[in-house]
């Protein structure tokens, strides 16, 4: 694995997102622009103040300031942004509900569960219980050999495919939670370093045995936010829509058949820290 971006690079990449020039963000964060440029070289290195002080000018989110902060080796400050994900919850609720009988669930920016509906259920069939218990992790729940692996039949390419994804915004952000959890999955597939390398594929069908059936998907994902924030509080909202009518009558059928495990609700205790590391299951003694 590459090592994470040096936080002048880090610091360069936002102040261009956000269309300041190098001037324009030392006149109004009051620091020479010498001195800007020589942080984003790495000629220099920056104090917390001053880092936190650029992140302000730039309406940095709190994750990223956060990331910042790690990236020059000072610890992360900043928690769950609450009032942004107080603002987000009832909506995300709505986005859920109205895709019933579609599966569809919100997670953090560490892919930790927020909530989900109904059709959820289908995902959790057969799944070990203690993945099932908060926080979920819905990387974890895909790919750990107790969850749902054993139900996917095109596992290497969701093995692959989620593996490079999960691996690039490692390599894109420096965020030790991130890292714990890619190595985590590394171990449970098998799969790590070299073997995830090449352009994931986002239109890769989810194709899942259901019993005697075998149900086809694809995915996609709605965030909260602008193009600047990224997310809201880093959440998305991941839908899954059957690819056939097989899969479409399955979906319709599963809301009026028996109750499977339940799909668990969106509230704003359950958001975890945008800093924390996701909470690893144990298998009960």
């Amino acid at each position: 694995m590459r090592t994470w971006q040096p936080v002048g690079d880090r610091l360069r990449l936002m102040r261009e997102s956000r269309g300041f020039s190098q001037l324009r963000l030392a006149s109004e964060a009051d620091v020479s622009p010498r001195h800007l440029s020589y942080l984003e070289t790495g000629r220099s290195s920056p104090s917390r103040e001053v880092l936190l002080r650029l992140a302000d000018h730039l309406g940095a989110p709190a994750h990223a300031r956060n990331e910042l902060l790690l990236a020059a080796g000072f610890a992360p400050v900043y928690h769950v942004e609450d009032a942004a994900v107080e603002e987000v919850i009832e909506p995300a609720r709505q986005v859920l509900r109205a895709h019933e009988p579609l599966p569809a669930m919100a997670v953090d920016r560490l892919w930790n569960l927020l909530g989900a509906n109904s059709g959820f259920r289908l995902f959790t069939e057969g799944v070990a219980a203690h993945l099932l218990e908060p926080p979920v992790n819905v990387l974890r729940l895909t790919l750990h050999p107790d969850g749902l692996a054993g139900r996917i039949v095109n596992l290497e390419e969701w093995q692959h495919n989620l593996l490079s994804r999960l691996r690039r915004r490692v390599d894109r952000v420096c965020d030790p939670a991130l890292a714990e959890l890619y190595r985590e999955l590394c171990g449970h597939t098998g799969r790590c370093g070299e073997d995830v390398e090449g352009i994931e594929n986002i239109l890769l069908p989810l194709k899942l045995r259901d019993g005697s059936r075998r149900l086809n998907f694809y995915c996609t994902v709605t965030v909260f936010g602008t193009a600047l924030d990224v997310t809201v509080a880093g959440v998305a909202i991941k839908t899954f829509y059957p690819m056939d009518d097989a899969t479409t009558r399955a979906l319709r059928g599963a809301t009026t058949g028996p109750r499977r495990a339940r799909a668990p609700h969106l509230t704003r205790r359950d958001v975890s820290s945008r800093t924390g590391a996701p909470t690893r299951s144990s298998p009960p003694r």
